[in-house]
């Protein structure tokens, strides 16, 4: 499981049929919001949002590795989730090819990843989506 969003991070990896969280690893970096100010003042705030936002997606990435890399050539798949800007940001990181090969199509949009959101993900990520096409009678 990899959860990001701009602010934070939650990487984890579910074992056995009952989906016990064997590893795991949640963090989060500051990442100012939008300024309104215009100017020299409003460049010199974005550079420093787009550094502080660089810098939080590469912590994300050093410890997805950290946590998925204790379980090498055993992990069956990786369910993705948070949000979709922010994964994507992270899909240019080459270390985490490997585990964006074997990623699950669903993506699990989720508050701010934090130790409880891990921990509650196996029952989003294991539910079974039912859609009817027919109405019946």
């Amino acid at each position: 499981m990899l959860l990001v969003r701009l602010g934070g991070y939650a990487a984890g990896v579910f074992t056995g049929p009952d989906a016990r969280l064997a590893a795991s690893k949640v963090g989060s970096r500051l990442v100012h919001g939008r300024s309104a100010a215009g100017g020299t003042s409003q460049h010199r705030f974005a550079r420093r949002r787009e550094k502080q936002a660089n810098e939080a997606m590469a912590a994300a990435a050093d410890n997805a590795v950290r946590v998925f890399g204790q379980f090498p050539a055993r992990l069956d798949a990786v369910v993705l989730g948070g949000d979709k800007r922010a994964m994507a940001a992270l899909r240019a990181d080459v270390r985490l090819e490997p585990y964006f090969a074997i990623a699950v199509d669903r993506f699990l949009t989720v508050p701010d990843p934090r130790l409880t959101v891990l921990q509650a993900t196996p029952r989003a990520f294991r539910s079974i989506r039912i859609r009817l096409t027919e109405t019946a009678g």
